[in-house]
C-alpha cells in the first residue's frame, strides 16, 4: 500500500511549479538478504541529486523524497537495479471490504516462502547424516565418504543456491556480505573435498577421520569437509526461513486497519434502501446504520439519535450520544437507535484510511535494525577473504608447495564459515519466543530485542490496557428509605431493556448482585436522557439528573454530594427515581484491572517511567492514574496526537515503549521504539506492535521486557562465542596447523555451546 500518491512528473506547467517542489514515492524493493543490502541501496539513492531516501529491510520498502524536475521514478528504479536489486511502484490500495484481497495477499506471501521452506527441508534431511558420519567414527563405513558426497552435493548446490546467487550479485557490484562468506566457505569446503576424493587420498575405501586432537601441518590430500559445507547451509537456511516468516507479516497491520470498516452499506436511493459494497459509496450519499452495525464511512447524522461506541478510534470509553447535525466516523459502532448518515468523506479520505497511512509512515520511518552479526560481518567478511588470499600467497612464496598452501587457505575459509554464527540468533530467538508464547508473550523478531535494552519510558493507553475497556457498575448510593437491592432490581429491570452500553453495565451489575430481574410492564427510551417505565407497579426513571428534573424531581443533598464526588473521579452517574422521589444514584465507569497497579510497580522496577496517555477526559485519566500509581498523565488526545506525543518524547532523547490495544493506538505503537499490544485488543494494534501480550494482563508487559532483554543477552553471548571461536582458530588455520578433526570438533563444540546457552532461556519464569 502506498502511503502517498505516486507521481512521475509534476502536473502543473513547468513555469508555475517551484524548482524545489518535492515528490514523495514509495518503492517496493526486492532481492535484499540482510540489513547491509538495505544500507547499500539507501546510500546509492541518497547520492542522487535532490534525493532523500530511507530503505527499510523489514518492510522491503524504500521511502523516497525527490525533486520532481530533477529526478523521475524511473531514475530511482534504475539506480536500485544498478545496485543489484529490484524496485517497483507498489500497486494502488484496494478499497476496504474485500476478503479476497486479504486472502490473496496471504497466499502470495506463502508462495514466496515455499521455495525457502523446500530448500530448508532438503538441507536438514540430507545434512544430518553427513554431519553424523563425519563426527562419529563408528558410522564411517567403508565407502562413507562417497555416501557423504552424494548427500552433501544437493545441499551445497540446490539448497545453498540463494547464498551463491546473492554472493555473485554482490561481487558484481564490488560488495561483500554474510552471503559472500557463506558461499565462499561452503564452496571452498565442497570443492576441496571433491579434489581430495578424486585426486587425493580421501577417496580410498576404508578412509576414516579419527579423533586425533593434535596440532600438526597437513597437506590436506586426505581430508574432506563435506559436513562443514552441508551443516553451515542447513543452519543458515533455518535462520533465514524464520526471519522470512516474521517479515511476511510486515503489512498485516495495514490490512487489519482497512478491514475494520463495514463491508456493505445500506444506501437510500430514490426513497428505497439499496445494499451496496462500501467501496461504491460517494460523497453526499445518505445511508442507514441500524443498531449493532458499523458506520460505513465518515459523515454527518441527518436523522435519528443514538449512542456511538468510538473507543476503537478515539480511546473514549464512554459512548458518544449523537443527534442530527453531529459528525460520526467510519468503522465506529452504532450502539443505540437507527441513524441516517450523509457521507462526507469516502475511500482514502476517511479517518480510518488516514490512520492506516499513519501506521505505514511510522513503520517505514523506523531505522532498519542493523543486526549485530551483519555489522560485524561487514568487516569480518573482507578480512577473512584477504587473510585466506594472504595465507595462500605466503605459503606459495615460502616454497611449501601448492597442496599445502591451498590446504592452509581453505582451512582459513572453512574455520571462518559461520556455523555457530548461523545458530546464534535463531536458536536463542526460537527458545526465547517459545518460552514467551508459553507465558502469553509473543515476540515478533530479533529487531525487537535490541530495543528492549534501551527503553526508559513506557507510555500506557488507558482504555483496555490499564482498565478493562468495558463500562462497569462500580458504586451504589441510596436514599435513607431505599435498599441497595431494591434500587438495583428496579433500575436494572428498565436498563435491561435498553441497548445503551451504560444501560448494559447497570443491567449486568444488577443481575450479578441481585439475581433475576423483573420484567417492565411499560418501557420508553428518552433519547439522550435515559429510560422510563413501569416496574412492579412503580413509575421508574433511570438516567441523567436532567431527566428527573423534567419531572420536578431533585436529588437530596447527600446524593448530590455523592454525585459530585463520583464525577470528580471521572465516573458517569446514573440517577434513579420512582413514584416521584429520587431513590439513589449508580456510578458507572471503565474499571481499572486488578493487576494494573502491580504491573506499574514492576515496570518502575525495570527502570521505566510510566506515562498514562488517553483519549478520555483529564478527570477520568487522573483518577485512574492515582489508583495505579502513575504520576504523569496526558489526556484528551486523538490518534494523531498520540503519535505526536511519542515523537516528542523521542525528540527529548527518551527511548519510548508504548502499550495499547485499540485501533487508535496502532500508529503510536508503530512509531514507538518498542510497541506492546494487548492480545485482547484489535488486530490492527496487535499487528502494529512489536510484542503481543496474549492474556491482556498488564503485568505481562514487565515480563515481556525482562524476557526480551534476557534473550538479547543470550544472543550477544552466542555471537561472542561464535566469533571468538573463529578469531581464535584463524591464526592456527593460517599457520597450516589446523587438522580437520580439531576444526570439526571445535566447530561442533561451538555449535553445542550456542544451543546449550540458548536452551537456558527455557528456565525463564514470570514474576509471581
Amino acid at each position: 500500500m502506498s502511503s502517498t500518491p505516486v507521481t512521475d512528473t509534476p502536473t502543473a506547467a513547468p513555469t508555475s511549479a517551484p524548482a524545489t517542489a518535492a515528490v514523495d514515492v514509495e518503492l517496493a524493493i526486492g532481492g535484499m538478504t540482510c540489513a547491509s543490502c538495505a544500507a547499500r541501496i539507501e546510500k546509492k539513492l541518497n547520492r542522487m541529486d535532490g534525493v532523500e531516501a530511507t530503505v527499510n529491510y523489514a518492510t522491503e520498502k524504500a521511502k523516497v523524497s525527490y525533486r520532481g524536475e530533477a529526478v523521475s521514478v524511473g531514475d530511482l528504479i534504475a539506480t536500485v537495479e544498478a545496485t543489484g536489486y529490484t524496485a517497483a511502484e507498489p500497486p494502488p490500495p484496494r478499497p476496504a471490504g474485500g476478503e479476497v484481497s486479504s486472502r490473496s495477499a496471504e497466499e502470495q506471501a506463502d508462495d514466496e516462502l515455499r521455495p525457502l521452506r523446500q530448500r530448508l527441508i532438503t538441507a536438514v534431511a540430507l545434512s544430518v547424516p553427513v554431519i553424523a558420519m563425519a563426527m562419529i567414527p563408528a558410522l564411517q563405513i567403508e565407502y562413507w565418504q562417497w555416501l557423504s558426497l552424494t548427500l552433501a552435493a544437493p545441499v551445497v548446490t540446490y539448497a545453498a543456491w540463494p547464498f551463491h546467487r546473492a554472493a555473485w550479485k554482490n561481487a558484481r557490484h564490488g560488495a561483500a556480505t554474510m552471503d559472500t562468506l557463506i558461499s565462499v566457505g561452503t564452496s571452498a569446503a565442497f570443492l576441496w573435498s571433491l579434489w581430495a576424493l578424486f585426486f587425493g587420498t580421501a577417496g580410498t575405501p576404508g578412509m576414516t577421520h579419527p579423533f586425533e586432537l593434535t596440532i600438526a601441518r597437513s597437506d590436506g590430500a586426505g581430508n574432506i569437509y563435506l559436513e562443514a559445507a552441508a551443516g553451515v547451509t542447513a543452519f543458515i537456511l533455518a535462520g533465514r526461513y524464520f526471519e522470512a516468516r516474521s517479515k511476511r507479516k510486515a503489512g498485516a497491520a495495514l490490512r487489519a486497519l482497512m478491514e475494520l470498516g463495514a463491508k456493505e452499506v445500506t444506501v437510500l436511493r430514490d426513497g428505497a434502501e439499496v445494499t451496496v459494497a462500501t467501496g461504491e459509496l460517494a460523497v453526499g450519499d445518505r445511508f442507514v446504520v441500524r443498531p449493532g452495525e458499523k458506520i460505513a464511512t465518515d459523515g454527518t447524522v441527518s436523522e435519528g439519535t443514538s449512542a456511538v461506541d468510538a473507543s476503537m478510534l478515539t480511546g473514549e470509553s464512554v459512548p458518544v450520544e449523537v443527534a442530527p447535525g453531529d459528525t460520526v466516523t467510519g468503522a465506529t459502532l452504532n450502539a443505540g437507535g437507527r441513524l441516517v448518515v450523509q457521507a462526507t468523506r469516502v475511500g482514502s479520505d476517511t479517518q480510518l484510511a488516514r490512520m492506516a497511512r499513519m501506521v505505514e509512515d511510522a513503520q517505514n520511518g523506523k531505522a532498519a535494525a542493523q543486526r549485530l552479526a551483519d555489522r560485524i560481518s561487514a568487516v569480518f567478511v573482507p578480512v577473512v577473504i584477504a587473510l585466506a588470499l594472504g595465507t595462500l600467497g605466503f605459503w606459495l612464496g615460502n616454497g611449501s608447495g601448492l597442496t599445502a598452501a591451498f590446504t592452509a587457505a581453505v582451512a582459513v575459509l572453512i574455520i571462518a564459515c559461520p556455523c555457530a554464527l548461523g545458530l546464534a540468533t535463531p536458536t536463542a530467538l526460537m527458545v526465547g519466543t517459545g518460552r514467551g508464547a508459553q507465558l502469553g508473550i509473543l515476540i515478533k523478531g530479533p529487531e525487537v530485542l535490541e530495543t528492549t535494552r534501551k527503553v526508559d519510558t513506557i507510555v500506557l493507553d488507558k482504555t483496555g490496557t490499564v482498565t478493562t475497556g468495558k463500562m462497569t457498575l462500580l458504586g451504589v448510593h441510596t436514599a435513607p428509605d431505599t435498599s441497595d437491592t431494591e434500587l438495583l432490581r428496579l433500575a436494572g429491570a428498565l436498563e435491561h431493556a435498553s441497548e445503551h452500553p451504560i444501560a448494559r453495565a447497570v443491567a449486568t451489575g444488577a443481575t450479578d448482585r441481585t439475581g433475576t430481574l423483573p420484567t417492565p410492564e411499560d418501557f420508553a427510551n428518552i433519547p439522550g436522557l435515559g429510560v422510563q417505565g413501569i416496574v412492579e407497579g412503580h413509575a421508574v426513571l433511570v438516567g441523567r439528573t436532567k431527566l428527573l428534573a423534567e419531572w420536578e424531581i431533585h436529588l437530596p443533598e447527600e446524593l448530590e454530594t455523592r454525585k459530585q464526588e463520583a464525577e470528580t473521579q471521572g465516573r458517569t452517574v446514573v440517577a434513579v427515581a420512582w413514584d416521584g422521589q429520587a431513590r439513589g444514584i449508580l456510578e458507572v465507569a471503565d474499571a481499572v484491572k486488578d493487576t494494573s497497579a502491580e504491573a506499574i510497580r514492576r515496570l518502575r522496577g525495570l527502570g521505566l517511567t510510566p506515562i498514562l496517555l488517553t483519549g478520555d477526559n483529564k478527570a477520568v485519566a487522573e483518577a485512574v492514574a492515582r489508583e495505579v500509581g502513575i504520576s504523569e498523565v496526558i489526556a484528551d488526545v486523538m490518534p494523531e496526537d498520540k503519535v505526536d506525543v511519542v515523537t516528542r518524547l523521542q525528540g527529548e532523547g527518551k527511548s519510548v515503549a508504548m502499550v495499547g490495544d485499540g485501533v487508535n493506538d496502532a500508529a503510536a505503537l508503530a512509531q514507538a521504539d518498542l510497541g506492546l499490544a494487548m492480545g485482547t485488543g484489535t488486530d490492527a494494534a496487535i499487528e502494529a506492535g512489536d510484542l503481543t501480550l496474549v492474556t491482556g494482563d498488564l503485568r505481562a508487559a514487565a515480563d515481556a521486557i525482562r524476557l526480551s532483554r534476557r534473550t538479547l543477552t543470550t544472543i550477544k553471548g552466542n555471537l561472542f562465542w561464535a566469533f571468538g571461536y573463529n578469531v581464535a582458530a584463524l591464526p592456527l588455520a593460517a599457520a597450516g596447523l589446523l587438522n580437520p578433526m580439531i576444526a570439526g570438533a571445535a566447530m561442533a563444540f561451538s555449535s553445542v555451546f550456542v544451543v546449550g546457552n540458548s536452551l537456558r532461556l527455557r528456565t525463564f519464569k514470570a514474576s509471581v
